[in-house]
């Protein structure tokens, strides 16, 4: 059973508070999208550990320090999400190719298609909400949230890994 469309807002402010605040209460969404989608997973992994899976699956294989810096946490937190996610087989540490004495952190087979999977369904749900926009803030929202993340540094969702030793 589908639903109309819901009518596009034309008295929506531009100042960044009122940017700020519609963001903020669109993350609550896409958070509560993302907290089902990964549970859909089961228990095996947290949110923040499923972030650490999308960025190597993003970005390729990446030494922990700048796996970290991405994650935007220490060094030693981004350690115990490894050995979290190591011991249940969705990542690898594996020795540089560039330098022996450097390791990386790769996605393993079972890590990608956790991503996968998780990413699929998170795409359907929100596939579902926006089909309830109307057609005019669609194509805004698609310019607005590109911009936003271009601005955060985000890569495009879909974009092959360019696998980058840094």
């Amino acid at each position: 059973m589908s639903r109309a469309p819901i009518p596009a807002r034309t008295d929506v402010p531009d100042d960044v508070d009122a940017v700020t605040e519609a963001v903020l209460t669109a993350s609550r969404l896409l958070v509560a999208v993302s907290a089902r989608s990964i549970a859909s997973a089961g228990d095996l992994i947290t949110v923040p550990q499923f972030r650490l899976l999308v960025v190597l699956h993003s970005r390729g294989p990446l030494k922990q320090a700048a796996l970290a810096e991405h994650l935007g946490v220490t060094p030693s937190t981004a350690s115990r999400m490894i050995d979290r996610l190591v011991a249940v087989a969705l990542v690898a540490r594996l020795g540089n190719p560039s330098s022996r004495r450097e390791v990386v952190i790769e996605l393993t087979q079972e890590g990608d298609r956790i991503v996968r999977v998780v990413t699929h369904r998170r795409r359907r749900e929100i596939a579902a909400i926006v089909e309830k926009m109307p057609e005019t803030a669609r194509r805004g929202l698609v310019a607005a949230l590109t911009a936003f993340a271009e601005a955060g540094g985000e890569p495009p969702a879909g974009s092959p890994a360019d696998p980058v030793w840094v």
